[in-house]
């Protein structure tokens, strides 16, 4: 793991109009890729939902994490912990039954 954690370069690229991508880096404690494909095979998702969901849901948790002293993310931090806790106890229960 790369010092500090895993770079990434998040880019939206619109479909459909011309509109420029938007893109961003973003460093996370964790390997988003790797947890999205976790995600992905065994969260029971549609493999698009699964990929959004396990991204979005690391990029907010690790914007948490890092602005943990701003009480904006207060309202967030139980029902985050909570759906995060449900989802990796879905993914662990597709892996031991596989």
């Amino acid at each position: 793991m790369p010092k500090g954690g895993h770079s990434f370069l998040i880019t939206v690229t619109p479909l459909g109009d011309e509109r420029p991508a938007f893109s961003f880096s973003h460093v996370n404690h964790d390997d988003i890729i790797a947890i999205a494909g976790r995600v992905q095979a065994g969260s029971g998702l549609a493999p698009d939902i699964a990929a959004a969901t396990a991204i979005g849901l690391k990029l907010l948790s690790e914007a948490m994490l890092r602005e943990r002293q701003d009480p904006l993310f207060d309202p967030l931090r139980a029902p985050i912990r909570e759906f995060t806790g449900a989802l990796k106890a879905r993914i662990s229960a597709s892996e031991t039954s596989a």
